[in-house]
């Protein structure tokens, strides 16, 4: 195990805090098993920003330019959590240079893009991994455990859907997000989470048909200045168009059942609303993401007078909790910042080599296959919603 491992995040908008807090935490999550850490460096270009969240989060410093974390010395561990187009570019040079690499999803805004850094991750001495945050949020991982042990068996249908409203404003500027080719807007962005959700719960997606895309807002101001995240900043007068799909829908055909999936980033009162049904043959689950410290169980065989969904609370009998929070008694509560936490954990034991207990996150392999879902979703809308076989895992890879 190393005697220090020294911590960097390229990116300080929204997920790039997510991942810096995350790594200040990760050490205070389980058996204290992990070197020493040093936060060292916030990348970002637009420099005040870097240097106001490398302040927030307690790291050393900010660099202007992702080559100068890739060159420093006392940089072991990166973060990539910048515009998806750059993802390549940056994880490559990093990965050459002995970094380890956590990359936001998806892993970049092309599928050659993203076969070409994961035959970079084969090469590389060091780690690489995609980050598949909803694979850490108890309640998912609670259903997917009832699933495998039996007690809900095997799926027969999975309905999921994940509406946004950051874009529902007309007058939201236009940024990076809405460029790009089919598939890259909203499908890419939240479709992204869903898609390894379904698999996560229902097995590999074989093929998708009903694909549809559309874009709503057709036309977004230029900002008067930097778009952070999902904010609305100050606009001008002059109008670019939007390139990519606010909306995005297709069905799924598993190993064994069959699914629908739905995802929008103009769904007015929907903040952030990832939720979902999962249909078995021995009763079915749901959870949202607005509720995440419970799941809704449904168990066959009951009485038809009596038997009905049921709310169960999350708590340390189920994963990560126990010993992963400071206040692990049912009933505490938790959320999305917690589950970046644990993704943190789990890929710094796996850099450290040490042994915490936690699944290791999604492989760069496992990004492709993602994205191949994304490309076959996009070319069934392409085709009046032709079904699309999705390549499997062991041909991926």
């Amino acid at each position: 195990m190393p005697e220090s491992l020294g911590i960097a995040v390229i990116g300080a908008g929204m997920a790039g805090k997510a991942h810096a807090a995350a790594y200040r935490t990760a050490p205070t999550l389980f058996d204290p098993i992990l070197p020493k850490l040093r936060y060292v460096s916030i990348g970002d270009v637009n420099q005040e920003l870097g240097a106001a969240t490398a302040k927030r989060f307690g790291y050393e410093r900010t660099d202007s330019s992702w080559q100068a974390i890739v060159a420093a010395p006392d940089i072991d561990v990166v973060s990539v959590v910048v515009a998806n187009r750059l993802h390549r570019e940056i994880v490559e040079a990093l990965l050459a240079a002995g970094k380890h690499v956590l990359c936001e999803k998806p892993l970049s805004d092309g599928l050659e893009d993203a076969r070409l850094m994961a035959a970079a991750a084969k090469r590389a001495s060091s780690v690489a991994r995609v980050g598949f945050t909803f694979r850490r949020t108890p309640g998912i991982a609670a259903i997917r455990e009832l699933i495998q042990d039996g007690t809900l068996g095997r799926v027969l249908h999975f309905s999921g859907r994940y509406w946004t409203d950051y874009a529902a404003n007309p007058q939201g500027p236009m940024s990076w997000r809405f460029k790009g080719g089919a598939g890259s807007g909203a499908l890419a962005d939240v479709g992204s989470h869903l898609a390894y959700v379904a698999e996560f719960l229902a097995g590999d997606i074989r093929s998708v048909n009903g694909g549809r895309l559309a874009t709503e807002i057709t036309r977004r101001p230029l900002p008067l200045g930097s778009v952070i995240g999902h904010d609305h900043a100050e606009v001008s007068d002059v109008y670019e168009d939007v390139e990519n799909d606010d909306y995005a829908g297709f069905s799924t055909e598993f190993e064994q059942g069959v699914g629908q999936i739905e995802v929008s980033r103009v769904a007015a009162g929907h903040a952030n609303s990832l939720n979902f049904e999962v249909f078995c043959e021995n009763g079915s689950a749901t959870f949202d993401q607005r509720r995440p410290s419970e799941i809704g169980l449904f168990l066959s065989g009951g009485s038809s007078t009596t038997n009905g969904f049921r709310q169960v609370i999350l708590g340390p009998g189920h994963p990560y909790l126990a010993g992963g929070l400071p206040m692990d008694a049912p009933s505490v509560g938790f959320g999305q910042n917690d589950a970046f936490a644990y993704q943190a954990r789990a890929f710094l034991d796996e850099v450290a080599g040490v042994d915490g207990g936690l699944p290791l996150n999604a492989s760069f392999d496992d990004g492709v296959h993602n994205m191949e879902i994304l490309d076959a979703a996009t070319r069934s809308a392409e085709n009046d919603g032709a079904r699309v076989d999705v390549a499997q895992k062991e041909m991926a890879r």
